[in-house]
């Protein structure tokens, strides 16, 4: 896959809008990105519209996982957000959020699981989810790129490794892969298989960009919170990550943070990231 963006970056929160538009300004911002849920095509910031740098439309509550059609209504959200900000790619999440989209006589209401759910690693789950990705990509004026999400859990029934899951997503479609490392580490430590070895089977050719969180760990069990600094297990996988590359493009990496976001914050993990993401360009 054609890299669709590249080099370091911070996700676009309000609150540190300012630090965004510096590193921009210097040259440090190789792209960011937007949640698409939290932004109106009428009312878009301008301090985001004019930092000079790609943004990338990222979707949450589309639900490829699960067993309903997208909804015409927000991929036409995500349509008109990334003609009007030029993006090069949007992103959703190889997730499923609701049990469907109308009241049900059994359920009532909708039902919103408020979290990005796992949907099942069998074959009769692909093949919705290839569906999904298929209804996606015929509504989107750019390339589509799916993430994988930090599961704290399988399903009794799965037969798919992640990766071979990914893998054939990718065949079957030509999607694109958001890599969320974090994510990863999240899901190897509560299955209790290697992040490391999981991550180099993964598609890495169908890469189109990088995201990398903080979190913390308790009772043993990793929580992706996107709310605390990078641990050092989490980094020594980007750094895996980047020696993957060796010898080709490295995908633009990105950090997120959703929670406790202040220039204070973000600066110091932007730096550690960027160190990380050097690593590449001191081989070369």
């Amino acid at each position: 896959m054609t890299r669709q963006v590249q080099g370091t970056a911070v996700a676009w929160r309000p609150a540190i809008a300012d630090l965004l538009i510096s590193y921009a300004a210097s040259g440090r911002l190789g792209f960011t990105e937007v949640v698409a849920e939290n932004l109106s095509v009428d009312r878009l910031p301008p301090a985001l519209t004019s930092l000079g740098v790609p943004v990338v439309v990222h979707g949450v509550e589309l639900g490829l996982g699960g067993a309903a059609e997208p909804s015409a209504e927000r991929l036409a959200h995500l349509a008109g957000l990334a003609e009007a900000l030029g993006s090069p790619v949007v992103s959703e999440h190889i997730a499923f959020v609701r049990a469907a989209e109308t009241p049900s006589d059994l359920h009532g209401d909708v039902l919103e699981a408020g979290h990005l759910l796992p949907p099942p690693r069998t074959r009769e789950s692909l093949d919705v989810l290839c569906e999904n990705v298929r209804v996606a990509q015929s509504a989107l004026p750019v390339p589509l790129a799916v993430e994988n999400i930090a599961a704290l859990f399988t399903w009794p029934e799965d037969t798919y490794t992640e990766p071979d899951f990914l893998t054939e997503l990718v065949e079957r479609t030509g999607v694109g892969i958001v890599l969320d490392v974090a994510n990863l580490y999240a899901s190897a430590t509560a299955r209790g298989t290697d992040p490391a070895a999981e991550l180099r089977r993964f598609p890495l050719d169908a890469v189109a960009y990088v995201h990398v969180a903080g979190g913390v760990e308790r009772e043993g069990l990793y929580l992706d919170t996107h709310a605390h600094p990078m641990p050092p297990p989490v980094l020594s996988l980007l750094e895996t990550l980047v020696d993957a590359y060796a010898g080709r493009d490295l995908p633009g990496i990105m950090l997120e943070r959703d929670s406790d976001i202040s220039p204070e914050t973000v600066a110091p993990e932007f730096e550690t990231l960027a160190r990380a993401a050097g690593r590449a360009a001191s081989r070369s």
